[in-house]
């Protein structure tokens, strides 16, 4: 498993491109979008597969986890605030540990799910800058 640090530095590192994306929609830069938006489209696939590879192999507890935080974010945020809640008054070595690691899992598949919406909205914005463009180049095409 990936540290959460390192995952972190991941995620910013992806903030940071979708701020190039956002500056070159402004900047209209066409040839940069449609290239920016094929990488994004092989990452977007390339990181479903991944997920679904790791749902697959991961533990059912985990893969509960998965499916739920796909059909509803905020529920689970909710149910794994709660469990954090009773795991705090637990004083049992081992269970505090296991609870530790599957928290950490829970995590780490927030982070990637997080860097999975922020490659969706990306892909989003390049979408609509593009279709912008058309559609001023159809209009000023009609205006001559």
């Amino acid at each position: 498993m990936t540290p959460l640090s390192d995952q972190l530095t991941d995620m910013a590192e992806r903030v940071k491109k979708a701020e190039d994306v956002v500056a070159a929609a402004r900047a209209k830069n066409r040839v940069a979008l449609e290239t920016q938006r094929d990488q994004l489209k092989s990452s977007i696939d390339e990181g479903k597969a991944r997920a679904e590879a790791g749902a697959t192999a991961a533990q059912q507890q985990v893969q509960s986890w998965w499916d739920e935080t796909r059909s509803s974010v905020d529920n689970q945020f909710a149910a794994l605030r709660a469990k954090r809640d009773e795991h705090r008054a637990e004083r049992d070595l081992q269970r505090a540990e296991r609870r530790a690691d599957d928290a950490e899992l829970d995590a780490a598949d927030s982070v990637d799910f997080a860097m999975g919406v922020l490659e969706q909205a990306e892909y989003a914005v390049i979408d609509a800058v593009l279709a912008r463009a058309d559609a001023d180049d159809l209009a000023q095409q009609q205006k001559q």
